[in-house]
């Protein structure tokens, strides 16, 4: 099988993710619950955001820490 690249996802850019895309939290809503700033909370999800879709444009893998 073919070894693949991976990006590491940190928890933090997960969690982030989780929130705003796939439990479609407002920005504020989320930051507050992952106990940071609504500025911190973008940086965090804009990193996250690019580490995925840099793993899909050009077929990496994820790897998400534990």
């Amino acid at each position: 099988m073919l070894e693949l690249e991976e990006i590491l996802l940190t928890k933090e850019e997960m969690e982030s993710i989780k929130l705003k895309d796939f439990d479609k939290m407002e920005q504020i809503e989320a930051a507050q619950k992952m106990n940071t700033s609504q500025s911190t909370f973008q940086r965090i999800l804009a990193s996250a955001r690019g580490k995925v879709s840099e793993a899909i444009v050009r077929g990496k893998a994820l790897k998400i820490e534990k």
